[in-house]
């Protein structure tokens, strides 16, 4: 531990003017650096973290937790599957549905969309569509009113509106003397969602499900069942424990499963991104050893004449020490400042930026997510201030190292 007379030389020689002033613009450089890093390691963090979030959200708002489909993709009695399936503890609710694939056309605009037959009262309790309705009505779903229900970017494709008349083909055919013929049925549109997913805006179309029964010919069977859990997170182990306790032949998936390569690419990519900005943290860090190098030749005579008064080699490492960790200490406060800031801040930052300079960093046709997000986590702030100090700390080693070994007699030799 250092006495105070160390500390207190130390944070003299921090603050004192030099006769190089050079040594003090390097130290500026070492605080600016060490700075600079730590606020981009924690932006980023707060940022892919944010991704995180803001991809699970906006995907589990129209995907369930867990997905219970027939083997051979349809299920009878699924009355008695929902109802074994909310047994569960963790489970709160569940809702049929049909699903496949179709082709919507208007005028000469023709789009492939994935078909969702669903029971609007049921589904509103496993999904968010109703929040989610930019124009007309989620309700309007009702028995063969033959109405759909489209994606805002897909009704744009379209080029429709509320009220507008499109026609379905279904790919199951009819066979006719003159060959088979597509399944056609005429919907009205009377509602557009927006869920700020790409994928679910662009490609999905609603429709009641006993209209999807009737078009794909299933009668009263149903593609499967969507269930809603209290927590999203024990959707692995809800599976296991459900395909142990139901009597039924069927296929069981969770969130987790369907849309993996989402979340496992988002937390690769929040890794790497920390491994790679902790190496810049490390270079700004260690610009602290050529501060001290240099503070250590410029104050020699200094070192020897606290050395004859008595102080020992560790007294002189600890001074060092001491100032090296001041400039890192400054830095690094700077730095926990300027990021958390940002990450607090970075949706009005972000498109400040954009209307500056004209452009729009994610676009809607090309990203999921086209806001940059930012979720600031206070256990990556610590990590990253830990990291910080510690580097910062094993960057005035060498240097106070060196100046412990200045010999009195050789320092003194020409003062």
């Amino acid at each position: 531990m250092a006495s105070p007379y160390e500390l207190l030389v130390g944070l003299r020689y921090t603050r004192a003017k030099r006769r190089n002033h050079f040594i003090s613009f390097i130290s500026l450089i070492s605080m600016a650096g060490v700075a600079l890093g730590v606020a981009a390691l924690i932006v980023v963090l707060s940022v892919m973290n944010g991704f995180q979030k803001e991809l699970r959200e906006r995907i589990l708002s129209v995907v369930s937790h867990v997905q219970v489909t027939g083997a051979n993709g349809e299920m009878s009695e699924w009355q008695r599957v929902a109802a074994q399936s909310v047994e569960h503890p963790r489970v709160l609710a569940a809702a049929p549905f049909v699903q496949a694939q179709g082709m919507l056309s208007f005028g000469s605009n023709v789009r492939g969309v994935m078909v969702r037959g669903i029971l609007p009262d049921e589904e509103a309790r496993v999904a968010d569509f109703r929040e989610h309705m930019k124009r007309g009505s989620y309700d309007s779903l009702t028995p063969d009113s033959f109405n759909i229900v489209l994606g805002a970017d897909l009704a744009r494709a379209l080029s429709v509106t509320v009220g507008d008349r499109v026609t379905l083909v279904a790919p199951q055919g009819i066979v006719t003397p003159a060959g088979v013929v597509p399944r056609l049925k005429t919907f009205t549109v009377s509602g557009i969602f927006e869920v700020g997913m790409y994928e679910f805006d662009s490609g999905l179309a609603l429709i009641r499900m006993e209209d999807a029964q009737r078009l794909y010919r299933m009668d009263d069977r149903v593609s499967g069942v969507r269930l809603k859990l209290d927590e999203l997170f024990a959707a692995p182990r809800v599976v296991r424990e459900l395909a142990v306790s139901l009597d039924t032949d069927a296929y069981l998936s969770d969130w987790t499963q369907s849309h993996a390569n989402f979340f496992r690419a988002v937390q690769i990519e929040k890794k790497m991104m920390f491994i790679i900005l902790s190496l810049i943290v490390a270079v700004a860090a260690f610009n602290i050893v050529s501060t001290l190098v240099m503070a250590v030749t410029d104050k020699q005579a200094d070192i020897a004449i606290l050395r004859t008064l008595g102080a020992s080699p560790g007294s002189i490492m600890a001074i060092f020490m001491i100032q090296g960790a001041l400039i890192g200490s400054i830095g690094l406060a700077a730095g926990v400042a300027g990021g958390v800031a940002l990450a607090l801040n970075i949706d009005v930052v972000v498109p400040f930026i954009e209307s500056l300079i004209g452009t729009q960093f994610l676009s809607r046709e090309v990203y999921y997510i086209s806001e940059l997000p930012s979720d600031l986590q206070w256990g990556d702030v610590g990590t990253v201030t830990v990291l910080a100090f510690v580097l910062a700390l094993l960057a005035t080693v060498y240097p106070s190292w060196r100046a412990a070994r200045v010999n009195p007699a050789e320092a003194l030799r020409y003062e």
